[in-house]
């Protein structure tokens, strides 16, 4: 006769244990615990009793206790470009920061910058990765065939790889950032209402259109320029690849157009592209939209140089990337709401 879960467990009120699980399963707690660990040695059967133990007491391991019994360590990497240097600087600051709180869990992190415009090299760095040195990588880099592939042998590896503030094709929903083309459908919403003239174009600035970041914010910017403010016309994007030279050049011709009347800079770091701007000085006010949180764009915000921030907070970031490494490692889920970015703005009068 079957036991029901109010029979197996000697206190209804308590959280079941390995012993309640063995003892409904039929089983002995050693069983209990290779099926647990996913050790070899264990008839397909007996792992579907314990299973349908483990459903139908409601039984959750305390991965914790599980951990620390074993001396299990976390071993995270974070890839990060080399440009982008203010922002990433917050990131790198918050990453720091988790580190040394979680340090009493066993997690450990580091942090490794790599040229984003070599996707040749960011791929024979990851392949150098193997779970002997590291449990999982969080990486922010441009979307390309190479990067693409590296992560899928990551993945083939053990490794477990987690797309950082861009997302990369054939991941799904396993990564962390905000909606993109939502945050570029806030900028053009904004963009459009405080544009004042009858007509004119648009400045779009980005440091690479690779990054899969910039591109879904290019689509929703576009979306809704092109359907709710159709006197306004978006230039085709200038990429600055991160270089201040670069930057001066494309832009300086680009804002000798006359019927500039806006500026939206949509990669994450936008200090090289404001300082620019700032510098040219034109004659007629632009109205300037940008991403990002950092010392820079705070002051351009306060000076007027910038009209609204489209942000999201690089501490949620850190956090949520290590909380979402640590359970992919344990094969376990994350709490969706807790681990959602949410797209904010900032103007100079909420800072």
């Amino acid at each position: 006769m079957k036991k029901n879960s109010s029979q197996a467990l000697s206190d209804p009120l308590a959280r079941p244990t390995t012993k309640d699980l063995a003892k409904f399963a039929g089983v002995s707690r050693a069983t209990v615990d290779r099926v647990l660990n996913g050790r070899e040695g264990v008839k397909q059967k007996t792992i579907d009793r314990v299973n349908a133990a483990i459903k139908e007491l409601g039984f959750v391991r305390n991965l914790s206790a599980a951990n620390l019994a074993k001396n299990k360590s976390y071993r995270f990497v974070f890839v990060l470009p080399r440009s982008g240097d203010l922002f990433h600087e917050e990131i790198v600051r918050h990453i720091d920061e988790a580190n040394s709180i979680l340090v009493n869990d066993m997690v450990t992190t580091y942090v490794e910058h790599l040229d984003e415009n070599d996707p040749h090299g960011i791929a024979a760095y990851l392949g150098t990765l193997s779970t002997d040195t590291v449990d999982g990588v969080a990486i922010m880099a441009p979307e390309t065939p190479q990067v693409r592939d590296a992560i899928h042998r990551l993945q083939e590896r053990g490794v477990q790889a987690l797309p950082f503030i861009s997302n990369q094709t054939g991941t799904g929903d396993d990564w962390v950032g905000i909606d993109n083309n939502a945050a570029g459908a806030t900028a053009a919403t904004l963009l459009g209402r405080f544009v004042r003239a009858e007509t004119g174009s648009i400045l779009i600035v980005a440091e690479t259109m690779q990054s899969r970041d910039s591109l879904e914010r290019r689509l929703g910017f576009d979306r809704i320029i092109n359907s709710q403010f159709p006197h306004l016309h978006a230039l085709p994007s200038l990429e600055t690849y991160g270089y201040p030279d670069r930057a001066r050049t494309i832009m300086s011709a680009a804002l000798k157009r006359p019927d500039i009347v806006a500026a939206y800079i949509l990669s994450s770091e936008a200090r090289v592209p404001l300082t620019v701007l700032d510098e040219i000085r034109l004659p007629q006010p632009l109205v300037t939209i940008a991403h990002e949180r950092t010392p820079y764009t705070e002051a351009a915000l306060k000076s007027g140089l910038l009209d609204a921030l489209i942000t999201q907070d690089p501490g949620h970031l850190a956090r949520s990337a290590i909380r979402k490494l640590k359970a992919m490692t344990d094969q376990r889920s994350t709490l969706f709401s807790q681990e959602k970015i949410r797209v904010e703005i900032l103007l100079a009068t909420n800072l």
